[in-house]
């Protein structure tokens, strides 16, 4: 089938939350145990900052929104709406890293290409920006994907939830020029 990516629009924000959910409930298994995967949802999620910015895409798949992802030019590095420690402050290409963003998959459309397309998108538009380098936090399994297009290993690190559980992920790092 053929994968037509696009900007996000406010529109589309139910069918992004949909694709998050069914993303954080299927692709994280094996990697957390069902607890932490539920838990994740208070650090995980959708920042609307990127879709007003103009810089958080989607690609669909026969209508079907089967993945979303994007990049920001603003400080938060991870999380949704509802996450504390968010900063809309902006960066400054010339010393500071992009920030690369909610990237989830549908599981109906798991490595078929959706994910590297958006990311590979994203680096695109922030280099055309002026940026030379990114930064994203990775899910445990979003390693694999991310590993794949280039981004190297950086440190680990865990996010407490509001209930006190750590969901693992690891800060990941690569040169966009």
């Amino acid at each position: 089938m053929n994968h037509v990516l696009r900007t996000a629009t406010p529109e589309d924000v139910p069918a992004v939350r949909a694709v998050m959910d069914a993303a954080i409930a299927e692709l994280q298994r094996g990697f957390l145990d069902a607890g932490t995967i539920e838990a994740s949802r208070a650090v995980m999620g959708l920042d609307t900052t990127l879709i007003a910015d103009g810089t958080y895409y989607i690609v669909e798949c026969g209508g079907a929104v089967a993945g979303c992802g994007g990049w920001s030019r603003r400080a938060t590095l991870f999380g949704g709406n509802h996450t504390t420690g968010r900063s809309d402050a902006l960066l400054d290409p010339q010393v500071d890293p992009a920030r690369f963003r909610a990237m989830y998959t549908h599981p109906d459309f798991a490595r078929r290409g959706v994910g590297s397309r958006i990311l590979a998108h994203s680096e695109a538009a922030a280099r055309a920006e002026g940026f030379t380098s990114g930064v994203l936090m990775a899910t445990l399994a979003g390693i694999p994907l991310y590993e794949r297009c280039g981004w190297q290993r950086g440190e680990p690190y865990a996010a407490e939830t509001p209930d006190g559980r750590r969901v693992p992920m690891l800060k990941m790092r690569k040169r966009l020029a």
